[in-house]
C-alpha cells in the first residue's frame, strides 16, 4: 500500500496512520473509485449505501486489493441511522478522517409533472442527507481539530436548467451548506470542500443510457472514475494553507 507518510505529506500530524475514510454513496462508478483510492493510501475504508450486498462486495474487492473496507447498509436520509452510523464507525473501526458525500439521484421532468413526492425525495437524498453525514462528520471531528468533508456537486448546483427544478434545488441546497460548513469549521481545522462534477462520468449506466454520446467522444471525453478520485485525495492531502473550497471537473471536450 506504499509508505504512508509519504502518502500524507504535507497533513498536519502527517506521519500518523491514516483515519478512517467514509464513502456515502459508494456505487459502481466514482464512489467505488473513490473507496478505492483512499485504501490504497492506507485509510480504512467504510463504504456506505442502501445496497448491502453491493457495499459488502465493493469491501470484498478493496480488501483482495490489500486494502482494509467496510460496507454499512444505511439509509443516509434517516437522522437515527445516520448518527448510529458514525457511533458504529468511530466505535468498531477508527476515527473519522474523511467522509465523502457522493450520494445523489435526480429525478428530471417539467415543473408541470413534477409530483411533490418526487422533489422531495431528490431534496431528502440530495441535499438533507448530505447535512445529516456532514454534521455528524463534524461532531466528531472538530474536536480533534482535524478532519476533511467532500461534497460531491453538479453543474446543476450553480445554475437551474429546464427539467432539472429538483435535482437544481437540491443541489444548490448542497452547496450552499458546504460552504457554510467551510466557513464555520475551517478555523476549527476541518477542511470542506464542495467539487462540481460538470459532464457523464464513464462507467455502465453511461455507456447504456449515453450510448451516443459516447461513441461521439474521444476515449477521455468522459469523466473518468479514477481520476476524479485522484482530485478528491489530492484535496484531502493539501496543506491547511491553502485549501481548496471548490472545484470544477470537467472532461476537456465538454462544452460550458
Amino acid at each position: 500500500m506504499g509508505d504512508k507518510s509519504e502518502e500524507r505529506e504535507g497533513i498536519p500530524g502527517g506521519t500518523a496512520a491514516p483515519g478512517v475514510a467514509v464513502v456515502i454513496g459508494a456505487g459502481e462508478g466514482a464512489g467505488r473509485a473513490i473507496s478505492r483510492r483512499f485504501a490504497r493510501a492506507g485509510h480504512p475504508v467504510c463504504a456506505v449505501r442502501r445496497d448491502f450486498e453491493r457495499v459488502t462486495q465493493l469491501a470484498r474487492d478493496i480488501e483482495a486489493e490489500g486494502g482494509r473496507a467496510r460496507g454499512f447498509a444505511v439509509d443516509a436520509r434517516s437522522e437515527e441511522q445516520v448518527i448510529d452510523l458514525f457511533d458504529r464507525i468511530e466505535a468498531e473501526v477508527g476515527d473519522v478522517e474523511v467522509v465523502v458525500f457522493n450520494a445523489a439521484i435526480g429525478n428530471m421532468a417539467s415543473i408541470l409533472d413534477l409530483s411533490a413526492e418526487a422533489f422531495r425525495e431528490v431534496w431528502e437524498t440530495d441535499c438533507f442527507a448530505a447535512f445529516l453525514c456532514g454534521r455528524e462528520a463534524a461532531r466528531r471531528m472538530t474536536p480533534r481539530k482535524r478532519g476533511t468533508i467532500l461534497f460531491t456537486g453538479a453543474t446543476s448546483a450553480l445554475r437551474g436548467k429546464a427539467g432539472f427544478a429538483a435535482f437544481a434545488a437540491a443541489k444548490h441546497g448542497q452547496r450552499a451548506l458546504a460552504q457554510s460548513m467551510a466557513r464555520e469549521l475551517g478555523p476549527k481545522g476541518v477542511h470542506v470542500a464542495h467539487i462540481v462534477i460538470d459532464g457523464p462520468i464513464d462507467g455502465e449506466f453511461v455507456r447504456n443510457n449515453l450510448a451516443e454520446l459516447v461513441s461521439s467522444r474521444p476515449d477521455d471525453g468522459i469523466l473518468s472514475p479514477d481520476d476524479i478520485a485522484e482530485t478528491f485525495y489530492e484535496i484531502h492531502r493539501q496543506g491547511r494553507s491553502a485549501w481548496t473550497h471548490e472545484l470544477e471537473l470537467r472532461p476537456w471536450v465538454e462544452p460550458w
